[in-house]
């Protein structure tokens, strides 16, 4: 209810210009994109370039979420979130003022959708992306907190992982300030809500466990004996299982850990699918050796027989010319 007023509070439709207080840029909105608690998300343009342009009510809630892409924007390398273009306001005809902020507008499939048109073999690719780009973030001081699939856009070629909302992002040693039941420890009874590597490693492990279940299950009995019974239960899981155990119970400190960890399983996997194809050929090799061996045999007997009358030909001929010789 609360997040219906806000969207009609601001009365943006399509065709609106968005006009910034400060700095002067006209920004005319194309459609909605999505909203939360903490705002409104639109596609709009700026001269003729497609942009995300996020307005809220909440100052402080803009303020906080810039802070953070100006954050990403220092971690070198990463590239999890979208990229800032403008904080301004925005004074509305009836004299009301909102604050929002533009970003780069990342279009693609989200996660869910490009592993449905792509394959499922693309999930563990995309996850590992998802944890180098974690433990930059981690690294500079920042949980993700509202980590799901929907927040996750899929662009390319070739194919990269990028995050579409920061609302959740909090500070490490905080409250979590956003976060959807599904993803969240505390829901499943298996940790707490402060702000740390962790509580995104546990989202990690419940979006790969999503990947094998895209339409999600309720909660019944709860708690790690559940969530480990599907991971059991799904072939694009079980080679993992371990891991993604290990996410869910906290085991890992920080997302670089969590990816050797899987690149670990992936190797063993290679390793015994790799062991298995040579005693496969190893087994196909000796069963066709009798099969050679007679093959050989057959010949070599042929080929004596041939010698035999060839012998006894010669034999034969030098006889008769002898008697010949004789008689003449």
């Amino acid at each position: 209810m609360m997040m219906n007023s806000m969207k009609s509070q601001f009365n943006v439709t399509k065709g609106t210009c968005i006009d910034g207080k400060w700095h002067k840029n006209r920004y005319l909105i194309e459609k909605e994109l999505g909203y939360g608690a903490n705002g409104v998300v639109y596609l709009a343009r700026l001269k003729g370039t497609l942009v995300a342009l996020k307005m809220s009510d909440n100052g402080l809630s803009v303020t906080s979420e810039v802070n953070v892409l100006k954050s990403f924007s220092k971690v070198q390398g990463s590239t999890l979130g979208p990229s800032l273009l403008d904080v301004d306001d925005w004074k509305t005809s009836q004299g009301k003022t909102y604050s929002f902020y533009v970003m780069e507008y990342i279009h693609g499939p989200d996660l869910l959708k490009f592993i449905e048109s792509n394959g499922s073999s693309w999930t563990i690719v995309l996850i590992l992306q998802l944890l180098n780009d974690l433990d930059q973030l981690h690294r500079a001081g920042w949980v993700f907190g509202d980590l799901k699939p929907e927040n996750l856009i899929v662009t390319g070629p070739p194919p990269k992982i990028r995050c579409i909302d920061v609302g959740g992002t909090t500070m490490k040693g905080r409250a979590i300030k956003e976060f959807t039941e599904f993803y969240d420890r505390g829901y499943w009874g298996l940790g707490s809500r402060k702000a740390d590597p962790a509580y995104d490693l546990f989202a990690t492990a419940m979006i790969f466990i999503n990947c094998a279940y895209p339409s999600r299950f309720n909660k019944d009995s709860g708690g790690l004996d559940q969530l480990r019974g599907r991971v059991k239960q799904s072939k694009l899981l079980q080679p993992y299982e371990q891991v993604i155990v290990g996410a869910l119970k906290g085991r890992y400190q920080s997302a670089l850990e969590m990816k050797r960890a899987l690149l670990d399983e992936m190797s063993a996997l290679q390793t015994k699918k790799n062991t298995k194809t040579v005693t496969r050929n190893a087994k196909a090799a000796n069963q066709s050796a009798p099969i050679r061996s007679r093959s050989r045999q057959h010949k070599k007997s042929k080929g004596g027989f041939k010698e035999t009358v060839m012998l006894i030909l010669v034999i034969s001929c030098l006889y008769f010319f002898y008697i010949y010789g004789q008689l003449v």
